[in-house]
């Protein structure tokens, strides 16, 4: 019987080591990948998707299924972790060019599906999830570089967020 990943986050909170080998087995490419997306530097990448598999370890206890899926709550915890390495380098600016070339994926229909979902989005929008998501950017910094007030990036981007969501679950419902 193969187990839920919430299942083996639960006995990852029991102290089971082979529960954190398995979801690292499921999941370390993946992160792998959005974070050498992030950060361009494979030894940056390894450490830091070690150091989110290692969080999750620690806070593996505090984990509750009914506010995230599994593959959501890491994902969230790496990408946390991808920011702090960016932020944490001195200088990260990137043209958008270098850091959006193709990567490649160890889970394509993942890709395909973000691709599709930024596609939904207008071009201020989808600039906005760009700087604050692929770039690393704070919300605050978002505002300065665009020049709106930090209440009307925090709305048009959790309003951009939401609408990707709904994409992608009407996609997933949808079959395609």
């Amino acid at each position: 019987m193969t187990l839920t990943d919430e299942d083996l986050i639960a006995q990852m909170a029991q102290g089971q080591q082979d529960a954190l080998r398995e979801l690292h087995e499921r999941y370390a490419p993946y992160l792998y990948s959005m974070g050498r997306r992030m950060l361009h530097d494979p030894t940056d990448t390894e450490s830091c998707v070690q150091d989110a598999f290692l969080n999750a370890w620690r806070a593996a206890v505090r984990f509750d299924r009914r506010l995230a899926s599994a593959k959501t709550w890491l994902v969230t915890i790496a990408h946390r972790r991808f920011l702090q390495a960016l932020r944490d380098r001195p200088d990260t600016s990137l043209a958008i060019e270098d850091w959006d070339s193709p990567t490649r994926s160890p889970d394509q229909a993942d890709k395909v599906m973000a691709e599709r979902a930024m596609g939904i989005l207008s071009d201020p929008e989808r600039h906005l999830v760009e700087l604050a998501y692929y770039r690393g950017h704070s919300h605050a910094e978002v505002a300065d570089l665009t020049g709106l007030p930090l209440g009307t990036v925090k709305t048009r981007l959790r309003a951009a967020l939401a609408r990707m969501k709904t994409h992608l679950e009407t996609r997933h419902l949808g079959g395609e």
